[in-house]
């Protein structure tokens, strides 16, 4: 985790703290600094079945899918990693996220979409850039982030309620009504901004280390323009019913959000294949398919 992404996270969980704080006092405070650290361990040791469970990801060995076993465990090798679990989630969607609390404990998932719809050379890109997530521990720091922004919602939500009591000591809530629905809109909002900045950040750098891996960045520009295309006619029913999640995905699963913005989970798709392209030494001519790789 880098210092960015470090300072992010603090200045997450400290929001989290203080929106408690507005709400309960003192004593909302320590309540909410103590179901934000309860999450945060929940969360370190289930983040991956949670995950998996709400996709409907099954694993698969050598046997059951044998050439996308086979790209996963070469590229792991390439990257000094443990092998991960396998999984594979059935989904016309063509996408792929990977999830886990560290390299010793990761899985990677990809759709069937992705699977039939993608040349092997693609999704060899696809897998490094999920596995540099693995490399990095950003699969930890997502989840995290996920759960902390989901709290901080539901905490903001409070605060219409409360904001005009008076906090566990007995004290005036300085909030007020006012202050309470000031709350409730912009700590989440907030929450959001900063899970959006830290999943940017971290995009841009698995798809340059994703890119190292495979040892051709052309490989994840030509699948990262393919998953984007079809990602916005194709819909991934399972991520619009849990939007949270959608930051996980290589390429955001949701309808109409592509752009880089502050409201955007994922770096706008032209910035992410010229910066590839930067790297292999072409122009933005289009990359042309191969033969299969092994």
């Amino acid at each position: 985790m880098n210092t960015r992404t470090f300072l992010l996270l603090a200045g997450m969980t400290g929001l989290f703290v203080a929106v408690g704080y507005l709400v309960g006092g003192q004593s909302g405070m320590l309540i909410a600094f103590g179901i934000a650290a309860a999450m945060n361990v929940f969360t370190y040791w289930n983040s991956d079945k949670m995950v998996l469970r709400m996709y409907g990801a099954r694993e698969v060995d050598r046997n059951a899918a044998p050439q996308f076993y086979g790209i996963v465990e070469q590229l792991a090798q390439r990257a000094g990693l443990p092998m991960p679990r396998v999984y594979v989630m059935q989904n016309d969607q063509p996408n792929a996220f990977a999830t886990g609390r560290n390299p010793q404990n990761a899985a990677v998932a990809a759709t069937t979409g992705l699977l039939q719809k993608l040349s092997a050379e693609e999704i060899a890109g696809v897998m490094a850039h999920e596995l540099a997530h693995v490399k990095n521990r950003d699969t930890l720091t997502m989840t995290v982030t996920a759960t902390l922004a989901g709290a901080i919602g539901m905490l903001a939500n409070f605060a219409m309620f409360f904001g005009g009591g008076r906090d566990s000591n007995g004290n005036s809530n300085p909030l007020g009504l006012i202050g309470g629905l000031a709350v409730m809109i912009l700590a989440p909002i907030g929450a959001m901004l900063v899970q959006m900045a830290i999943s940017r950040s971290r995009e841009y750098e698995a798809d340059r280390e994703g890119a190292e891996i495979s040892g051709k960045p052309l490989w994840l520009a030509s699948a990262l323009g393919n998953l984007h295309n079809q990602a916005q006619v194709i819909p991934n029913h399972d991520a619009e019913r849990n939007p949270a999640t959608a930051h996980l995905f290589i390429v955001n699963p949701l309808h109409g959000k592509g752009a880089d913005s502050l409201f955007s989970t994922h770096p706008s798709m032209e910035n992410r294949i010229a910066r590839l392209r930067a790297m292999a030494g072409e122009g933005p001519a289009v990359v042309k398919r191969r033969g299969p790789w092994g």
